[in-house]
C-alpha cells in the first residue's frame, strides 16, 4: 500500500496554503447524482490548481474528504485529510478510484454516524465495511493503491460513493432520508456562517 510516512506536517496542507476556496455544492443539484467523467488529463496546471482549491475548500469546511463533484467540477478525483481511529493523520488524493471487493467472509460492517459537507448539518448512522482499499492515480497518471481501516475506510467508501453519484442520504430509509433532509434546511446556514468564519481565519 502506497503512502510516505513523515515525522511532522503542517496543520494546514500546503494544497490548502495554495489553493482558493470554491462553493460546495448541495444535494439536489444534477452533478452530484449522476457518475463523473474520468480524468484522462494528467500532469496538467489545470488538474494541480483543482486539488489545491478542492483541499482549500475541504479545509474552510472541517471535512474528512471532498470529491470534484462537490466543487461542481465534473470529474473522477477525491482529496482527503483525515485522522483515523489511532490517531494517524491520511493526506492525499486519487483520480479515477476502484474500491477493491472484498470476499463475503472477510466483510465487517460498522454502523456509525455520517455526514456529508454537501449535505451541511445532519449526521446519520450508515453501516460501512471496516477495511476498503481503493486503486486509482496520482496527478501525474502514476497507480496509486490506498487502503484505509476504521474511520479512513469510511472516507474512501464515501468519496467514492459521490463519484458514482451517490450520497450517504440514498442508503437510508425514505422516512430517514426526508427527516436528515428537513434537519439540513434547518441548520444550513448555521453550517454556512461557520465555514465563512473559519475562511476568515485561515485569509481564503
Amino acid at each position: 500500500m502506497q503512502g510516505e510516512p513523515v515525522n511532522s506536517f503542517p496543520r494546514l496542507a500546503p494544497e490548502a496554503e495554495r489553493g482558493e476556496v470554491r462553493r460546495i455544492t448541495v444535494v439536489g443539484e444534477e452533478i452530484l447524482h449522476r457518475r463523473c467523467r474520468e480524468v484522462t488529463e494528467f500532469g496538467s496546471p489545470e488538474l494541480a490548481k483543482l486539488i489545491d482549491d478542492m483541499f482549500a475548500t475541504n479545509q474552510v469546511a472541517e471535512g474528512a474528504g471532498l470529491a470534484a463533484n462537490q466543487v461542481d467540477v465534473d470529474l473522477q478525483l477525491f482529496v482527503w485529510d483525515i485522522t483515523d481511529d489511532w490517531g494517524v493523520r491520511h493526506v492525499g488524493h486519487i483520480a479515477n478510484p476502484v474500491l477493491d471487493e472484498v470476499p463475503a467472509e472477510h466483510r465487517r460492517l460498522v454502523e456509525e454516524p455520517e455526514g456529508c459537507l454537501s449535505v451541511p448539518g445532519p449526521y446519520r448512522v450508515v453501516p460501512r465495511l471496516d477495511r476498503a482499499v481503493v486503486r486509482g492515480r496520482d496527478k501525474d497518471g502514476d497507480p496509486l493503491v490506498i487502503e484505509g481501516r476504521g474511520y479512513f475506510a469510511r472516507c474512501l467508501q464515501h468519496e467514492t460513493d459521490h463519484l458514482r453519484g451517490h450520497l450517504y442520504v440514498d442508503r437510508l430509509a425514505q422516512r430517514e432520508r426526508k427527516a436528515a433532509l428537513r434537519e439540513m434546511r434547518d441548520t444550513q446556514d448555521e453550517v454556512f456562517a461557520r465555514r465563512a468564519a473559519v475562511a476568515r481565519q485561515l485569509g481564503k
